[in-house]
């Protein structure tokens, strides 16, 4: 089910420009700088796109912690530096065809799209697919698909880069199978509870990820580790 995004604005809403101004410099200074966050590209679209407008109006105040923000539906959203980080070992480039799993109210397809890149989102939770919608009103570079994560898009394929905004216990075949031969991936881990990030590229002879950093990542539905038949 693809998306259609309504223009219409969110009423009733506080004006706050300056001190979400001030907590998005002190995000950058503290979080992004600090902690490899390193492409300028990256570093300047999230300073300027207003991560409190992609998320949840209870959580807008909270917007720039270091931590984890608590979604519906026990979804969580990661920190700024998990999505940084992730973003900014893609390697995105202008023109790019993203594929973005965990889309959320739309935050990370927003820096993807501000990096010239032609993203998909997907994201299967109906009341954050509708955040979404709205927080990426105008946006030409991103086509929203509400569906199962771990099915991803296959109408869009191939993908030139995959980012998991999540940690998942593995990469689907699924998934996979929509990227080019030598597409970027980047995706958190979740191994038995502990997470980290990793990356890697599918090539001809298969698929595969390193490790880069050890950070705390929102854990995605759907990506349960297939069970081995034991004697």
């Amino acid at each position: 089910m693809t998306l259609t995004v309504d223009p219409t604005p969110v009423e009733g809403m506080p004006v706050q420009s300056g001190r979400f101004d001030a907590m998005r410099n002190a995000m950058v200074a503290s979080q992004l700088r600090t902690n490899a966050v390193n492409d300028p590209r990256v570093v300047d679209a999230m300073r300027d796109i207003p991560r409190e407008d992609y998320l949840p109006e209870a959580q807008r105040g909270i917007a720039y912690r270091d931590t984890l923000l608590p979604l519906n539906g026990g979804r969580r959203h990661n920190s700024p530096l998990a999505t940084g980080r992730l973003i900014t070992e893609a390697r995105v480039s202008a023109g790019d065809k993203v594929l973005l799993i965990g889309a959320a109210g739309g935050y990370a397809a927003a820096v993807l799209a501000r990096l010239g890149a032609v993203v998909t989102a997907v994201e299967e939770d109906e009341s954050l697919a509708a955040l979404a919608a709205v927080a990426l009103a105008g946006e030409a570079n991103v086509t929203l698909v509400q569906g199962p994560l771990h099915a991803g898009s296959a109408a869009g394929a191939p993908y030139d880069v995959l980012i998991v905004d999540g940690a998942v216990e593995h990469v689907p075949d699924a998934l996979v199978a929509q990227l080019r031969p030598g597409a970027r991936v980047t995706t958190g881990i979740n191994d038995r509870g502990v997470t980290r990030l990793a990356s890697g590229r599918r090539t001809d002879g298969g698929f595969g990820l390193i490790d880069f950093a050890d950070i705390e990542c929102a854990a995605l539905p759907g990506f349960a580790r297939p069970t081995t038949f034991k004697f």
